[in-house]
């Protein structure tokens, strides 16, 4: 496969490695190369990474675009391989969406009991428990809170910048590259993952000076945010492979962004516990029907790679 692609092995890892460091130094190139002065508050900060994450998705695509073996850059085909596409949107987003909230079966139940309890306090209290008025209470909050998230910009940077950059330069662009150069597609959706999680060693150093935590507490929760990217990044390559779409793997990272780790105990253990196992039972059992490409492409040709890296010839 190397010989029709054109595109060898050592090239395509070579060229994944160098988006993975560029992706971080870009990052800290504005005081450390560039010099420039420090931001003076965490809005101006992550607005300068901002600009520099969305440079490097920008370089990122491009260089991926100049070495793939493309004999022919209609603006259709290159955003197809890059899985940006216009068909089969809400299958792209609703499919594995719900396949992802049963990881987090056991969250919304504790959730769900969290909010009971709180009903039932306001029973005891003469609240009168559930009501129009405690409907109307709950938008409230709700449209409240939509509006703060709207203008903070660590939630632009949790669910807007950080999915959608990552996804373009370590889904849409590294996977292109590893298939073409002939990797097998498990290879592919472990490989990623792990050039996923180096890309965030770089937070070591942020929460050892920036919190003042002790080196073996820093390694600690660096650690285990590694050994999650490493499991979401498989997941996210996967969804990507199999529906050659970037909306799938996308819309899955904001959701697990806004879910954070999913809830193993909680108010009542023995439930929330039965409810994730029974979630993760229901994931493994759904993951490959709901990720299936037919479902995600008018027409496979009889090839699994949606964008017919193996034909690009």
């Amino acid at each position: 496969m190397e010989q029709e692609t054109g595109l060898s092995k050592s090239v395509a890892v070579v060229a994944c490695a160098s988006m993975t460091f560029f992706y971080v130094a870009i990052l800290h190139a504005p005081t450390l190369i560039l010099r420039l002065p420090p931001p003076s508050s965490l809005k101006q900060f992550l607005i300068r990474r901002f600009i520099c994450a969305a440079i490097c998705s920008i370089v990122s695509v491009i260089f991926c675009a100049l070495i793939l073996p493309i004999r022919r850059l209609e603006a259709s085909l290159l955003f197809g391989i890059y899985g940006i596409r216009l068909d089969h949107i809400w299958q792209a987003v609703a499919f594995p969406l719900s396949l992802t909230s049963l990881m987090y079966a056991g969250s919304f139940l504790d959730k769900l009991l969290m909010l009971v309890d709180s009903w039932k306090e306001d029973m005891n209290e003469g609240g009168g428990g559930f009501s129009f008025d405690s409907i109307k209470h709950l938008l409230q909050n709700f449209v409240v809170w939509m509006s703060s998230t709207a203008s903070n910009v660590m939630a632009w940077r949790n669910f807007v910048v950080a999915p959608l950059t990552e996804e373009l330069v370590f889904r849409a662009c590294m996977i292109s590259l590893l298939l073409c150069g002939g990797f097998k597609i498990y290879s592919v959706i472990f490989l990623c993952p792990i050039l996923f999680s180096l890309a965030h060693l770089n937070h070591w150093m942020e929460i050892y000076v920036r919190h003042n935590y002790s080196m073996l507490k820093a390694s600690m929760v660096v650690g285990l945010q590694l050994g999650y990217t490493v499991i979401f990044g498989s997941y996210a390559s996967f969804l990507f492979i199999r529906t050659g779409h970037l909306l799938a793997p996308l819309s899955a990272h904001i959701f697990c962004n806004f879910m954070g780790l999913p809830v193993l105990f909680g108010r009542k253990k023995g439930m929330v516990t039965l409810a994730f196992v029974a979630g993760v039972v229901t994931f493994s059992w759904l993951l490959f029907p709901v990720t299936s490409p037919d479902l995600y492409n008018d027409q496979t040709n009889n090839c699994r790679c949606w964008h017919g890296y193996c034909s690009w010839n």
